[in-house]
């Protein structure tokens, strides 16, 4: 993964401090070996130890020769220490979604970002730089941890807006990336807390009583179902209420009307853990997107299969806020001061548009509005122009399903399957 954000992001890996120090150390050896052998070389006679030195110094050299391989060849930025140890994170906080071979990718994606030792330049102190770092992080992580509800929520939020803001105003270049490396690590974080907080309310859903279940399913596959089953589940919760009073005249039935009503206690609050997380990735994509590091997010969002999946049948405010930060994403594919590779175009094309299809465009207020819809489709348009023929196929003919049973229509793609198939033809002509 680290060489792939090399050719797509035109990041340069440089080798670890101890692989460096490796090599140096032999580099060294080396030398005293060559030296000693070619005072030997005067000698009309070698000896046995003569003839062992040479040999040493042969493999010395060869040593220093795979060490120099290694470090040109191999993406060894990811034996030095990670951003997350630097920003004060733990492994247990990196990105974590179901699949094994998006996480391991997503892992070793989270491992190649840029670390604040490899950007201290003259005039800066690193330890400081390094120390605001952590500070910025700190704030971040804070945010996930603070109920919404809590005067320090606002608190926390404007200082770490503050610091973000004074570091973009003083414009140096080392805390400019101070803020990007927080954002993206804080992206991270909130992501996989988010795909969590969905994982855990649906799960809640699922293991709720059946009788009202199948219902649920039906409501959702109607035109607004999404909109109409939240109220339905609000409604459950007042009826599971009600129901526990009366359940004390039998012993048994109380106790499974109250586990009924722990279920909706446990369900709702979940759904406001993750709007809450939701409205917050939203706020970092922003960020994002206005200190330049937008790229980040573009490649964690292209890896969130898991949490695609679960932000279709997520309550409407959480899908509201997670079709924003697709849109904004989304826009950002064909920017002109980014380079985006083909497989994160691919990826996010892939995963996201079936959320543009069947999401909730908002009865109160729409979403996304006209304009914004517009750019989104000629930005998607643009995307797609750029990939194979073959992986062209696969997303369209995958948008034209979930299109056609859908009941919005948004994204209308058609222009880009015409064209799709108009050079197609141009096969057999």
């Amino acid at each position: 993964m680290a060489a792939e954000l090399d050719i797509a992001y035109g990041y340069k890996t440089r080798p670890s401090s101890l692989l460096s120090s490796i090599f140096m150390s032999t580099l060294n050896a080396a030398a005293k070996t060559l030296v000693s052998v070619a005072r030997t070389e005067q000698a009309e006679k070698w000896k046995a130890a003569d003839h062992l030195r040479f040999v040493v110094m042969l493999l010395t050299w060869m040593a220093v020769w795979v060490l120099r391989f290694l470090m040109d060849y191999l993406p060894c930025s990811n034996i030095g220490p990670s951003p997350q140890y630097l920003l004060g994170f733990s492994s247990a906080e990196s990105l974590d979604f179901p699949s094994t071979s998006l996480s391991s990718s997503s892992s070793s994606m989270l491992s190649s970002f840029p670390s604040l030792d490899l950007v201290v330049h003259e005039g800066v102190d690193g330890s400081s730089v390094q120390a605001l770092g952590r500070a910025l992080s700190q704030i971040l992580v804070l945010l996930t941890e603070i109920p919404a509800t809590s005067g320090k929520y606002q608190f926390a939020m404007a200082m770490a807006d503050r610091i973000m803001d004074e570091n973009a105003r003083y414009g140096h270049v080392v805390l400019l990336h101070i803020n990007r490396t927080a954002l993206a690590s804080a992206f991270a974080r909130t992501s996989n807390l988010l795909y969590r907080a969905l994982e855990r309310s649906q799960g809640d859903q699922d293991d709720d009583s059946s009788s009202y279940a199948w219902t649920t399913r039906v409501i959702r596959a109607l035109p607004m179902g999404s909109y109409l089953t939240s109220y339905m589940k609000g409604l459950g919760f007042c009826v599971s209420a009600i129901m526990s009073t009366v359940a004390n005249i039998n012993a048994a039935a109380g106790t499974h009307q109250k586990r009924r009503r722990q279920v909706g206690i446990d369900h709702h609050v979940e759904e406001v853990t993750a709007e809450k997380l939701a409205q917050e990735l939203f706020w970092m994509t922003t960020k994002l997107r206005d200190y330049g590091a937008v790229d980040e997010a573009l490649v964690q969002w292209s890896f969130a299969s898991g949490l695609a999946s679960f932000s279709l049948t997520a309550n409407v405010r959480v899908q509201g806020f997670i079709v924003k930060i697709s849109a904004i994403l989304f826009r950002e594919l064909v920017g002109e001061d980014l380079v985006i590779s083909s497989q994160v175009k691919f990826r996010i094309l892939l995963f996201w548009l079936p959320l543009f299809c069947h999401a909730s465009n908002g009865l109160a207020y729409p979403v996304l509005s006209r304009f914004e819809k517009m750019e989104v489709e000629r930005a998607i348009d643009e995307a797609l122009s750029t990939l194979p023929a073959a992986d062209q196929e696969v997303i369209l003919t995958n948008w034209l399903q979930d299109f056609t049973i859908a009941a919005s229509d948004w994204p209308n793609l058609q222009s880009s399957y015409d064209r799709w198939c108009q050079s197609s033809r141009k096969v057999v002509t």
